[in-house]
C-alpha cells in the first residue's frame, strides 16, 4: 500500500452517512513487534462488507426519542469491525516501517563495517583509502602481476592488490577476468620459485610464491584489510648480524627502492622472514619513513591483508660476498657493485644518522679506531696494542664498542679514521663509512686462513672504496684461548665424539668448509688472541702501500670510450697470391672531452667463413695489413678503443671488406 493512498483510504473507511464513526485506535507494542515476524497480508477494500447499514436502520438510527435498539448495536458492531480493519491495515502499515528499518540496519551495518575496515586500513597508514572502491576494484580486477627478471634469482614483481592470510600464512593471487599475470610461467613457477624473497641468491627458505583463488572467493571469506601505502616486501636475512644486516638487507633495499619511481621515503617495508625485530631494527628504519612491518604485526589487522601496490624481492646487484651454501664461501663470481655505489649509500645513511662522514668534514684529525670486543674473540693484549700502534704511527689511538657505544657514534668516529683494527667479525663492514685513503687491519685466530674468509677484503678492493687491506693471522697455538665447553654455536665442541675433538684440538688450519655449522671453524672463530706485536707490525710495515690517512680529493669517474667514428676499409691484389687491407678510423666522439693517459685500438680480422680470427693492438687510426691477406677474399673487420690498457669501448658496427 502506498504511503500517499493511505489517509485516503482510512477516511472512506471511517465514515457511516457522513459522520465520522471511529478514530485510530493505539496498537499495543506486543503487535507491532509480531509484525516483524508476519508478512503483511492484503486486506479486502469492500466497504460494505466492513460496516453495512440498512436504510430504515439507518432512519430507526437517525430518531432522536430512539436511546437504543436495532440500529444502535448494528452501528457499535460497525465501529468493533473498523477498529478490527485499522489495527490490522496499521499493523500491516508498521510491518512494512518496520521492515525497510531492518534493511536500512542491516545497510547501516555494512557501512559501520566498512568504516571500522576502512579505519583499520588507515591505522597503518596516514593515506586516505575509498574502503569501497577499493574492494569493488579488487573484486571486478582481481590481482595484477607484472614482473622483471628472466629466472627467480633476478626478479622482481609489482602487485596490485596482492593479499596476504593471516590464517593460512600464504600470499594469495585472486583471478578475474581483468586479472594479468606477467610472466605467465604455469607450473615453472613452482621450479623452484617465483623469486627470490632475500639478497641471497637461489636459498630455498627465500622463495617466493603464492595461491590462486578465483575473485568471487571473497565472498566466503573474511572482509579484506587494506593497506593503502605502497609496499616493498622481503625478507631479511640474518637480522641479528651487522654484516648480514648491511650486505644483504640495507644496501639491496636502499638500491630496489631507487630502481622504482615510487619506492620513496613514503613507502612502507615489510618483513616476511620471521624474526623478531633484532638489535639493529633502527637502521631499517632509516629507509622509510613508515614503520616496518613484521610478519607477527600482520595477525594484528585481520584475517585476510591486501596490499593495493607492492613490489616483491631484492635486487642482488649490490651484494659482493656468497656465503658458501653450494661451494664454499668466497667473493660473488659476477661483481656488479662499484664502491661508488657503496659510499653514495654509507652517506646516506649517515645523513639519516645525523653524522657529517669524513669527507665532507674540512679539517680531521688522523687516528687510529681499534674496534673492542667484551664476549668472544676478544683480544687479550689489547692496551699493549694500542700502545704499539700509537708508538708505530704517531697517532692516537681510540676504542669503539657496539655493545657500549651507539651506532651513530660508531660511525661517526669510523668515518674520520685513518686505521681500523679489528677481530674478523661482523662489525668490520662498518669499514664502508671510513674516507677514501684510509686502511682495513683484519685480525684472525690461530688455524683460521685470512684467504678462506674474505667478506671485508673484497669490500676494500671494489674499485672506488680507495681502501688499503691489511690480514694479520695468529699462528702460534699458545698465544690463542679456547673454548671447548661452550654451546655449539659458540666454539664448544664437547658435544661431538672424543675423536674428533681430538682432530679439532690438533688441527692447524680450518679446511674449507659450506656454511654454516662446521665445528672446526666455529671453535677456532670463538677463541680468544693474544695478539703478537711484532709480526703485526711487520705485516703493517709490507702490506701498506702508503701512509694510511683521509683522502680529500675524490676520484675521478671510470669513464669507458665510445665507438670510432667512420670505420672505413680499402683493398688492393698486389699479386695471384698477395694482398692488401687498409683499415682507418675517427677517434672516439667523447674522447676530446677526457684527460686520457694512454689510448690504442683493438682490431679484429677474420677470414669470412672461419671460426677464428686475428686480433691487433695499434696506437694509431689506421693500419695497412698484409701479412695473412689472400687475393679475392672477403674480410670481416671489427675495431674498438682501449683507455688506459683496460677500459674498453664498444666495437663498431662491422665492415666486410673484399679483397
Amino acid at each position: 500500500m502506498s504511503k500517499s493512498r493511505f489517509p485516503e483510504l482510512l477516511q472512506e473507511t471511517c465514515s457511516v452517512s457522513g459522520r465520522r464513526c471511529c478514530s485510530l485506535p493505539k496498537i499495543p507494542e506486543t503487535l507491532a513487534t509480531a509484525a516483524l515476524n508476519r508478512p503483511s497480508t492484503p486486506v479486502k477494500s469492500d466497504h460494505s462488507d466492513w460496516c453495512s447499514v440498512n436504510p430504515a436502520l439507518e432512519h430507526e438510527h437517525r430518531s432522536p426519542g430512539e436511546g437504543g435498539g436495532p440500529a444502535m448495536m448494528q452501528a457499535l458492531g460497525c465501529r468493533m469491525n473498523l477498529a478490527a480493519v485499522l489495527n490490522g491495515l496499521l499493523v500491516s502499515v508498521v510491518a512494512a516501517l518496520l521492515w525497510k528499518y531492518v534493511k536500512l540496519s542491516e545497510h547501516a551495518t555494512l557501512l559501520e563495517e566498512e568504516l571500522l575496515l576502512t579505519r583499520q586500513s588507515q591505522e597503518l597508514s596516514q593515506v586516505r583509502i575509498d574502503y569501497h572502491a577499493a574492494l569493488q576494484a579488487l573484486q571486478q580486477h582481481g590481482t595484477r602481476m607484472v614482473c622483471t627478471g628472466k629466472m627467480h634469482t633476478d626478479r622482481v614483481c609489482r602487485f596490485d592488490y596482492l593479499c596476504y592470510s593471516t590464517e593460512a600464512e600464504e600470499f594469495i593471487f585472486f583471478h578475474s577476468n581483468a586479472s594479468v599475470m606477467l610472466p605467465n610461467l604455469g607450473p615453472r613457477r613452482f621450479q623452484p620459485a617465483l623469486l627470490d624473497l632475500s639478497s641471497v641468491e637461489d636459498h630455498n627458505t627465500q622463495y617466493f610464491n603464492f595461491l590462486e583463488l578465483p575473485a568471487a572467493a571473497l565472498k566466503f571469506m573474511s572482509k579484506p584489510v587494506f593497506v593503502p601505502d605502497v609496499t616493498l616486501i622481503l625478507n631479511r636475512f640474518n637480522p641479528d648480524n651487522l654484516m648480514h644486516v648491511f650486505h644483504d638487507d640495507l644496501l639491496p633495499i636502499f638500491y630496489t627502492m631507487g630502481q622504482y619511481s615510487d619506492l620513496d621515503e613514503e613507502a612502507r617495508l615489510v618483513f616476511m622472514e620471521g624474526w623478531s625485530e633484532g638489535p639493529h631494527f633502527q637502521l631499517y628504519r632509516l629507509l622509510s619513513s613508515k614503520q616496518p612491518l613484521l610478519k607477527e604485526h600482520l595477525r594484528n589487522f585481520g584475517k585476510l591483508l591486501c596490499f593495493t601496490k607492492s613490489y616483491v624481492g631484492l635486487s642482488k646487484m649490490t651484494t659482493w660476498y656468497q656465503y658458501g651454501f653450494v661451494q664454499p664461501q668466497g667473493p660473488k663470481a659476477n661483481i656488479l657493485v662499484s664502491g661508488n655505489e657503496i659510499r653514495q649509500f654509507s652517506v646516506f645513511l649517515a645523513e639519516k644518522l645525523n653524522v657529517t662522514v669524513g669527507e665532507q668534514v674540512e679539517k680531521m684529525d688522523e687516528y687510529i679506531v681499534v674496534f673492542s670486543r667484551s664476549v668472544n674473540r676478544l683480544i687479550l693484549n689489547e692496551a699493549e696494542l694500542i700502545l704499539a700502534l700509537a708508538q708505530e704511527f704517531q697517532l692516537k689511538v681510540v676504542t669503539v664498542s657496539l655493545e657500549e657505544q651507539s651506532f651513530a657514534d660508531i660511525i661517526r668516529v669510523i668515518s674520520r679514521a685513518s686505521i681500523l683494527v679489528s677481530m674478523h667479525g661482523a662489525q668490520l663492514v662498518t669499514s664502508l663509512f671510513l674516507p677514501r685513503g684510509a686502511a682495513v687491519v683484519e685480525l684472525f685466530p690461530y688455524a683460521v686462513n685470512p684467504e678462506h674468509y674474505a667478506p671485508y677484503k673484497t669490500l676494500t678492493s671494489l674499485p672506488g672504496m680507495d681502501l688499503q687491506y691489511v690480514a694479520w693471522r695468529n699462528t702460534k697455538e699458545e698465544n690463542s684461548v679456547t673454548f671447548p665447553e661452550r654451546a655449539w654455536d659458540q666454539g664448544g665442541i664437547a658435544h661431538l665424539e672424543k675423536e674428533e675433538q681430538e682432530r679439532i684440538l690438533k688441527s692447524s688450519e680450518v679446511p674449507r668448509h659450506l656454511c654454516c655449522r662446521n665445528p672446526e671453524w666455529l671453535f677456532r672463530i670463538y677463541q680468544d688472541t693474544k695478539v703478537d706485536i711484532a709480526s703485526l707490525l711487520e705485516a703493517l710495515r709490507q702490506g701498506l702501500t702508503s701512509r694510511p690517512g683521509p683522502k680529500r680529493a675524490r676520484p675521478s669517474s671510470i669513464v669507458h670510450p665510445g665507438r670510432v667514428r667512420e670505420p672505413k676499409c680499402q683493398t688492393s691484389v698486389q699479386a695471384t697470391n698477395e694482398a692488401k687491407l687498409t683499415v682507418s678510423w675517427q677517434i672516439p666522439w667523447n674522447l676530446k672531452y677526457l684527460k686520457v693517459r694512454e689510448v690504442k685500438y683493438e682490431v679484429w680480422i677474420q677470414e669470412q667463413g672461419e671460426n677464428t680470427y686475428m686480433p691487433y693492438i695499434l696506437p694509431h687510426q689506421n693500419y695497412t695489413f698484409s701479412e695473412n691477406i689472400k687475393p679475392f677474399t672477403t674480410y670481416l673487420v671489427w675495431v674498438r678503443c682501449i683507455f688506459n690498457k683496460t677500459l674498453l669501448g664498444p666495437f663498431a658496427d662491422v665492415l666486410m671488406c673484399r679483397t
